[in-house]
This record gives structure tokens, C-alpha cells and sequence, in this order.
């Protein structure tokens, strides 16, 4: 099953769900508001749902409660960046004004050469479930599906300190989408392949088998200090080829296309502007 969030010709939000290729209108104004009905899964297949045309794309997610951030996490990352494979989950947050749409314009916070906006394809997690002191098993169920996100990140304030916290949390640099896919349809345990493509050259390729926290170890992990709730959003990491880690490093410019892809989920399509 697939699940998308849009915006109707009057700008109000409304989830919709995809059974059988077809799109149906549902109440909620959002995936994540339709996640927190508890029976949802039972009304798509039990309501007789409208069939729906696409209007105007808006994030999977639009207001989150929680939005929970694992750095340095694939393994060919961390190898690119020199660093030691870490023992916990190196975790920070965002905000929900972060969030944009996967065919969003990125507008750059200042002249190219001196903020760094560098690419982080992803593997977003969308939870489906309240999850407190969750064990693995109970985590792994509490997914309500994946999506693609690309963590845009400002280097050059990311370095100001050795928190990452403002390099990480612009307004409207995190495009997330199109589409929430259900577990049934994917598992990123078998190794689904993610790429991040800037004006068709392929500089991030990897696979989500590599990494160090599988998404069910990081909800579990996040729930034992913090409670996560239905619509709440994970991103679990990028893979190598970074710009940052390039030789000299490489950033986006005004005109470039980015393009970021996972493997049976989907594609964000996002130009960079001044």
C-alpha cells in the first residue's frame, strides 16, 4: 500500500491512500493524521473511498511531532569521513518547517561558495505507532512505512560548532516523499539501492543493508528516551560520496538539479535557486 499527502486547489491538505495503482481520497488532512487513527489500515479496505486526481504535491508528512536525525550511520560513510564506527546512534532532530516536497525548489541561504549546501540522500522511517521503551520486535511493527527524504545541509554553519543542529535545520531544505510505502512492500533489510544524482552524474550510491542501525534498532533505540507517536519521522543516514568528503569538496551551485532515489519507494526531483 502506498500513501501521499496533497494540497487541493484551495491549499488545505489531505491524505490519500494507493490501493491497486488507483488513488482515494480519505478525511485526514495528512498521512500522519490518518496514521493516528488506529484502525486505519482496516477503514482503507472496509470505507468505500473516493478516487482521487493528483492536485499539488506537499511533503508525506506535514507537521510532525518529532523528527529524529541518525548522522554517520552507513558504514561507507563513516569510512569516507575517517571516523570510527560509532557505538550508539549519532542522533540529532529538525524541526517540521524543515520539510518541503520532493519536487520543491531548494533556495540557497546565501552565496554558493560560502554556505556549502551539500546533498544527504535518505531513508526516511514513518512511525505508525506509539513506541515507549520499545524492544526490536515492537519498534518493527510500529513502522507505518518509508519514505525518501534528502537531508540539504549547510556546511558552513553545520561547522560553527561541534553541534550539527543549525547546518541541519533551514527552513524548507528537507524534501520528503512522494509517497509512504507500507512494509509489505519494502524492506531495506534486504538491501534497497539509494542514489543521489546531481544534473544526471551519480555521486551517492549505496545500499540500506549497509547500515550500522537498521531502522527497527534506531525507533527502539529512541523510544527509551523519548516517546515516538504516529507521524513522527526517523532519517537514518546518507551513504558515501558526500560532497563535503570530495577532493577539493563539491557544493551546490544555483541551476543544479538534484535527484534522490530509492529503490521501490520513489524519486524527489529538486532544483537549487537563489
Amino acid at each position: 500500500m502506498r500513501l501521499r499527502t496533497v494540497l487541493t486547489a484551495d491549499s488545505e491538505s489531505r491524505a490519500e491512500v494507493g490501493v491497486d495503482g488507483r488513488w482515494h481520497r480519505t478525511d485526514s488532512a495528512d498521512v500522519g493524521a490518518l496514521l493516528t487513527t488506529s484502525d486505519w489500515r482496516d477503514r482503507v479496505y472496509s470505507d468505500r473511498l473516493e478516487p482521487a486526481a493528483f492536485e499539488r504535491s506537499a511533503p508525506v508528512v506535514t507537521a510532525p511531532r518529532k523528527i529524529l536525525c541518525c548522522g554517520h550511520n552507513y558504514r561507507a560513510h563513516i569510512a569516507e569521513m575517517d571516523r570510527p564506527e560509532p557505538a550508539f546512534p549519532t542522533l540529532f532532530a529538525k524541526f517540521a518547517d524543515t520539510l518541503t516536497t520532493w519536487d520543491a525548489e531548494i533556495a540557497l541561504p546565501g552565496p554558493a561558495e560560502a554556505v556549502g549546501l551539500d546533498w544527504e540522500a535518505e531513508l526516511a522511517v514513518v512511525v505508525g505507532a506509539t513506541l515507549r521503551h520499545a524492544d526490536r520486535e515492537t519498534a518493527q511493527a510500529g513502522i507505518a512505512g518509508y519514505t525518501v527524504a534528502n537531508d540539504f545541509s549547510v556546511r558552513a554553519w553545520q561547522r560553527r560548532t561541534s553541534q550539527w543542529l543549525q547546518g541541519k535545520t533551514f527552513d524548507a531544505t528537507t524534501p520528503l516523499g512522494p509517497e509512504l510505502v507500507t512494509p509489505d512492500e519494502v524492506d531495506p533489510s534486504t538491501g534497497l539501492r539509494i542514489v543521489c544524482r546531481v544534473n544526471g552524474v551519480q555521486e551517492q550510491i549505496g545500499s540500506t543493508d549497509d547500515l550500522l542501525f537498521d531502522p527497527a534498532a534506531l525507533l527502539s533505540y529512541i523510544s527509551e528516551f523519548t516517546a515516538l507517536r504516529p507521524g513522527d519521522l526517523v532519517l537514518t543516514g546518507t551513504p558515501g560520496g558526500v560532497g563535503t568528503a570530495a577532493e577539493p569538496p563539491r557544493f551546490l551551485r544555483p541551476g543544479d538539479i538534484v535527484e534522490t532515489e530509492i529503490e521501490g519507494i520513489g524519486l524527489l526531483r529538486n532544483h537549487i535557486v537563489r
